[in-house]
């Protein structure tokens, strides 16, 4: 039996994305082993797109504005996205406010349009889709329209429980649908709301699991059908207060309050094609999968930072991937791809980027945060299944087949030392010396 070609990139606060030789094979014990078992496929790696991100695109020269588009979205770049989100009206980072039709009691819809998304996000993203044409995208909603809100604002409060609203709303998701489809962008899922626990200075709109469920069941899975969309409904983007919130607060966002809640009423589950988590959802996604495991799952918004693009926050990112993978999604989506330095938002937050701009100097800078996704995203193809792994680094570790067989590890050394790993693939143990603090990505080629 041939020895699979071994290829092994590393990176570290100091040379990111260094190709090293492996010290060699033989048959010393292995402490990391591929195993046999094999989990969900992989549907792919995103960011989302964002008014702010591409204002800051824009500062870069046309030929550097290029190689941006072709490290994220080309099929042969260095991240390869393949499935990526937009906001339904104003996202937090949003040069404005603003929704999809502000024509109060337009029940009817007729004022709907998405004029202000031909000014930065439609070019943004027509723009991606020339570096891959494939590219799938799925959208949700940071706030409704005001006036289908109690109090009647962007930010904070809750959506109008009457049954011509809930009527019009499920509308309003067509005929997004439908606008887009006209500009040529086909929307493959939508997820009801992001962040449906957040009552936030910021657009936001609280639900609980009941509504979600109603509006779902009686509303926007029927309206769907009947305008013939086969876009997929998610339930999506479940977040969820910290453990230490929820005993303050004495209430619950887990599992059983939303996830469960929904799914267990067959006329809302047959609508939903997966789950949608982001944040605090982490809590509560092991449970959803053991629970539903032939419904498909996605973390939907990689937890931000502070503007300050660390090494030691990446260290932590990695972890949130190896998480979310372990524990059964088939896909990982970047919150912003693009931001000027610090990331501020229009309402104050500043906020991690992949890539920072630099208006100033007009240049393009690759943060830590950028290797991390690359660590899996530019080998962890589509339709590559998780695979087993035993053995006291798993911990650290999360192990990919390809279609083709070639297998890919993605490790973390998480100490301030260099540490041996041995690599079993069940027929040679292969060595490597991970320099301390980095990310590992092994490639075992066949």
């Amino acid at each position: 039996m041939n020895k699979p070609a071994v290829r092994w990139f590393s990176s570290t606060k100091t040379s990111c994305w260094t190709e090293k030789q492996a010290a060699g094979s033989g048959t010393g014990v292995a402490n990391l082993a591929l195993t046999p078992e094999k989990f969900q496929t992989v549907e792919g790696f995103g960011g989302c797109f964002n008014e702010l991100g591409y204002a800051a695109l824009r500062h870069l020269p046309e030929e550097d504005m290029r190689k941006v588009f072709y490290s994220l979205f080309h099929p042969d770049g260095e991240l390869k996205f393949s499935i990526c989100r937009l906001p339904i009206g104003a996202s937090d980072y949003a040069l404005e406010w603003y929704s999809h039709n502000e024509t109060d009691g337009d029940l009817n819809m007729e004022h709907f349009s998405i004029d202000r998304d031909r000014r930065y996000l439609i070019p943004y993203i027509k723009e991606a889709l020339k570096y891959n044409p494939k590219l799938q995208f799925f959208a949700s909603p940071w706030s409704p329209p005001t006036w289908m809100k109690y109090p009647k604002a962007y930010n904070y409060g809750t959506l109008r429980w009457e049954k011509e609203i809930l009527e019009a709303y499920a509308l309003y998701f067509v005929k997004f649908v439908q606008a887009y489809r006209e500009e040529g962008i086909t929307i493959h899922q939508i997820h009801v709301q992001n962040e449906v626990v957040a009552d936030q200075k910021f657009p936001s709109c609280v639900w609980t699991g009941e509504q979600l469920r109603e509006f779902i069941r009686d509303y926007l899975g029927p309206a769907f059908e009947k305008h013939g969309l086969d876009t997929e409904i998610w339930l999506g983007t479940i977040n969820g207060p910290e453990p230490w919130q929820e005993m303050i607060k004495k209430t619950t966002s887990d599992y059983d309050a939303y996830a469960n809640t929904v799914l267990s009423d067959p006329e809302a589950y047959k609508y939903i094609k997966g789950v949608g988590y982001q944040w605090a959802g982490k809590y509560a996604i092991q449970r959803t999968v053991q629970s539903y495991p032939e419904l498909r799952y996605m973390q939907t918004e990689n937890e931000c930072g502070d503007g300050n693009n660390t090494w030691d926050y990446a260290k932590y990112v990695f972890n949130l991937f190896r998480h979310y993978f372990v524990n059964g999604v088939n896909s990982y989506i970047y919150w912003n791809m693009v931001l000027e330095p610090k990331g501020r938002s229009t309402w104050g937050w500043e906020q991690n980027s992949m890539i920072t701009v630099d208006p100033m100097a007009k240049k393009a800078i690759l943060n830590p945060e950028f290797y991390v996704m690359k660590h899996f995203s530019h080998f962890v193809s589509l339709g590559s299944r998780r695979i087993g792994l035993m053995g006291p680094w798993t911990g650290n570790a999360v192990a990919f087949e390809k279609p083709d067989g070639t297998k890919v590890v993605v490790i973390a050394n998480p100490f301030s030392d260099a540490r041996t790993l041995r690599l079993s693939d069940g027929t040679v143990t292969h060595s490597f010396e991970l320099e301390p603090e980095s990310f590992n990505t092994i490639v075992l080629e066949r």
